[in-house]
């Protein structure tokens, strides 16, 4: 705080003229003088009161101006808002997902997830990873496969080496062991066959029949979707140098959320509902208590999701799905989402109920360990500032 020299008072303002100027309590007006070069004097009318140089706080009115629109636009950002970090490995443009440049869609026709893994993780094709680890013996016998994945990955947590200082080589044979940790923590044996087929088996399906092959066709297609919850944990995870699998176990922990990989839930009951009482008295019933028609409607394809629209045209006995996704289009105008697409094929493959949260999880830890080595490869720690909204500060 400086004391300023005889001037002429109409450049000096009071107390609440500063407050109204810069749209704060007294506390912060006095958190803000005791921090910035800002002129004050004793008002010569009553020394008991303050007078502030009103030039000082106009600085401050602009400077706290600029500072929000920054803090705004980060706010929106985080909320579907406008990008905020950089990534090469996946992106959504006009109404397509696109892994490192490549169609998502077009590569769910013959690739599979060990390829499209190291296609996130930017690998070369030619690279064979050594054999992975049996973590088998750290299973409880009556875990179910939620419980597997996450034992196996707190143990690889618990015991892998942190990502910093480490060659690209070695992260990509262990990111390649990691993922099939995972599938054998899913399908609740270790195996070395192609994932979708593991998982087929684990399921008591034939790895050579359709539902294999449908399966392959869902791990490609959510593999990744740009900086979703589960990717964004798992790359904050990665900027203070934890272990592929720390990051992984980030990834899976965020996915369990019921607004995130835990949707499914709310979908299958949906699907329930529309059976029970029929599509278009469950819509109707859900859109006037203003509840949510769960699997339909996606922020980032208004157009619809392309994902859902390669998969539900191969499902097996699928016209009731279809009829439905049919009567939400026609009623609400929303077009189904991947969320819908894997309850549907799920539910018609007679697989488990879990079951497409098992294959979200397969899929998704590609992503998440991609991300985690990209993030890895800078020197920064994601750390975001709050904005305070608490009491108000002692500033004495």
């Amino acid at each position: 705080m400086r004391n300023a020299p005889h001037e002429r008072i109409d450049e000096w303002i009071d107390r609440d003229c500063a407050l109204t100027k810069l749209g704060v309590r007294p506390q912060t007006l006095y958190a803000y003088v005791s921090r910035n070069p800002v002129q004050v004097r004793a008002d010569p009318s009553d020394p008991r009161r303050s007078l502030y140089h009103v030039a000082d706080i106009a600085v401050l009115a602009k400077r706290k101006t600029r500072s929000r629109r920054v803090a705004d636009v980060a706010a929106l950002a985080i909320a579907w808002g406008e990008p905020v970090l950089e990534s090469a490995i996946t992106t959504v443009a006009h109404g397509r997902l696109f892994y490192r440049g490549r169609d998502a869609v077009l590569l769910a026709e013959t690739e599979t997830l060990e390829s499209v893994a190291r296609l996130l993780r930017g690998e070369p094709d030619d690279h064979i990873p050594g054999d992975p680890p049996v973590l088998s013996a750290s299973w409880g016998a009556d875990d179910n496969a939620r419980v597997r994945v996450l034992r196996t990955l707190a143990l690889r947590a618990a015991m892998d080496l942190p990502l910093q200082g480490r060659a690209s080589r070695a992260l990509d044979t262990e990111a390649a062991q990691l993922l099939h940790s995972v599938a054998d923590a899913i399908a609740g044996a270790p195996g070395t066959d192609l994932i979708h087929r593991r998982l087929a088996r684990g399921w008591g399906q034939d790895p050579d029949g359709p539902a294999a092959d449908l399966t392959r066709r869902l791990l490609v297609l959510t593999a990744d979707h740009e900086l979703n919850p589960s990717a964004f944990a798992a790359r904050v995870t990665a900027s203070t140098g934890a272990s592929l699998a720390a990051c992984a176990t980030a990834g899976l922990t965020t996915l369990s959320g019921p607004r995130h990989g835990g949707a499914f839930v709310a979908v299958d009951a949906f699907v329930e509902e529309a059976a029970r009482l029929g599509g278009p008295e469950a819509i109707s019933r859900r859109l006037r208590d203003d509840l949510s028609l769960p699997g339909f409607g996606h922020k980032l394809y208004p157009e619809g999701d392309p994902r859902a629209a390669a998969v539900l045209h191969r499902i097996p006995d699928a016209q009731s799905f279809l009829d439905l996704a049919e009567m939400v289009e026609d009623i609400a105008g929303l077009r189904p989402t991947i969320d819908f697409a894997l309850v549907a094929a799920c539910r018609s493959m007679n697989l488990p109920t879990d079951a497409p949260f098992q294959i979200f999880t397969a899929a998704r830890c590609a992503g998440w360990i991609a991300h985690a080595i990209e993030q890895a490869q800078g020197d920064s720690v994601i750390r975001p500032r709050a904005r305070y909204s608490g009491p108000a500060l002692d500033a004495r």
